[in-house]
């Protein structure tokens, strides 16, 4: 069968849009090249080209400029595939996990983190509606502040400030935001001036957060009244909470707390802090889709939860 029946035959098959056609031009969208994206798929450079064609027939317009073997997106092509992504991962991820198979853990994901305080506050507590997204997976985190190792066994990495060294694809999922916090009747609708009467509290596990956020805030240590040290955050929150001390904190482990009135933010007091909070989802994973689903879950929920704190609600 030649060139142009291969792909009649296609444009036969598929009255509508091919799904095949539209995860073969994702693939060439994420690789930049149909050559890449070929190898990925397990088809042919020929396969790949005719899916586009097609595609590019169906829409009336052009999805890629083609130099050489690097595929560059048209504008056209670049809204198409931001649309398409990840609802297509989606499809291909719930179909692979209602198939039958024989996988001993097939439906378990282990995540290790350095984000202790970040998985307390508000990775596990929204554990469960991955879970049922998924079909009742299981989760099992870890916590540990080393750097991962090839040979420790986990399928997706959290982390602020470890690198990981092997295959893995990398997902951006929040950009540290900073804020003075304290309990209501300690805040009550004061403004900067509170640092000059109220102690902060410090936390000894994150030293850069303080110094970093007086920069921010063009202020210097002087500025401010110090107070107790707490080893970790999880010890800090209970005494701000309860207290009459002030406590500088991501903003994103703290919302909770604030939308259940037991803290308030100093008006005035947010900044950014330069740190931002990946996921990694390791090649070598037993279930590498299961972790991809993961952070793209991820990535929506902080995506809700700073959509949440920027309306207040």
């Amino acid at each position: 069968m030649d060139e142009r029946a291969d792909r009649g035959e296609i444009l036969d098959e598929e009255k509508d849009l091919s799904l095949n056609a539209v995860r073969a031009f994702v693939q060439v969208a994420r690789d930049n090249s149909v050559t890449r994206a070929s190898k990925t798929l397990g088809i042919t450079q020929s396969s790949v080209s005719r899916h586009l064609a097609v595609l590019e027939e169906y829409f009336g317009a052009k999805l890629l400029e083609r130099h050489g073997r690097q595929s560059q997106l048209t504008d056209f092509g670049r809204l198409f595939a931001d649309a398409v992504a990840e609802p297509l991962d989606t499809i291909f991820f719930t179909a692979k996990q209602m198939r039958r198979g024989d996988g001993k853990d097939a439906n378990r994901l282990v995540v290790r983190t350095s984000l202790s305080t970040f998985a307390y506050t508000l990775l596990i507590p929204n554990l469960n509606d991955f879970s049922k997204e998924m079909s009742g997976v299981t989760v099992d985190v870890i916590s540990t502040l080393s750097a991962p190792a090839s040979t420790d066994s986990f399928d997706v990495l959290l982390t602020r400030d470890l690198t990981l060294t092997e295959p893995g694809d990398r997902w951006d999922f929040y950009d540290e935001q900073l804020v003075c916090v304290g309990a209501p009747d300690c805040v009550a609708g004061r403004g900067l001036e509170a640092l000059r009467t109220t102690p902060v509290i410090a936390v000894t596990s994150r030293p850069d957060i303080l110094p970093t956020w007086l920069r921010g805030m063009d202020l210097k240590t002087s500025d401010i009244i110090s107070g107790a040290r707490y080893d970790h955050h999880y010890l800090a929150l209970p005494a701000v909470t309860t207290g009459q001390t002030l406590l500088v904190t991501p903003n994103i482990i703290v919302a909770d707390l604030i939308r259940q009135g037991l803290l308030e933010v100093l008006p005035g007091s947010r900044a950014p802090s330069g740190m931002q909070y990946r996921g990694y989802a390791v090649d070598r994973s037993g279930n590498p889709d299961l972790a991809r689903a993961f952070c793209r879950w991820l990535i929506r929920l902080c995506r809700k939860k700073t959509e949440e704190e920027n309306t207040g609600k």
